[in-house]
């Protein structure tokens, strides 16, 4: 089964960025699609950004035009740079490995998850 380890995160002030980056391990089997999840207290699980095996992205629309997802091909690691960050972007985000089909994704394989602290 595939890992997936996630590193990057921290506490930054309001209008800070933070890089954070998922490297994935094993054998990714039935996966064509990568995404970032964040959940944050009281609120539920959103999907922040995705991209698939095509180079298709996605992204909720309150990170567009702050955050973007990227890869490296060559050794598949995915990376989500955070731009311009707000107090509302705190929460643990998780890197995800998954399906995506009829513009819907589908997560399978989780990271453990990194803490992004924006402070006022």
């Amino acid at each position: 089964q595939v890992q997936l380890v996630e590193s990057g995160g921290g506490l930054v002030q309001a209008g800070g960025s933070l890089r954070l980056s998922c490297v994935p391990s094993g054998s990714i089997l039935r996966v064509n699609g990568m995404g970032w999840y964040r959940q944050a207290p009281g609120k539920q699980r959103e999907l922040v950004a995705m991209i698939t095996s095509g180079g298709i992205t996605k992204y909720a629309a309150s990170v567009k035009g702050r955050f973007t997802i990227s890869r490296d091909t060559a050794n598949s690691t995915v990376y989500l740079q955070m731009n311009s960050l707000k107090p509302e972007d705190t929460a643990v985000y998780y890197c995800t490995a998954g399906v995506y089909s009829i513009d819907s994704y589908y997560p399978n394989y989780w990271g453990q998850g990194t803490q992004v602290t924006v402070s006022s």
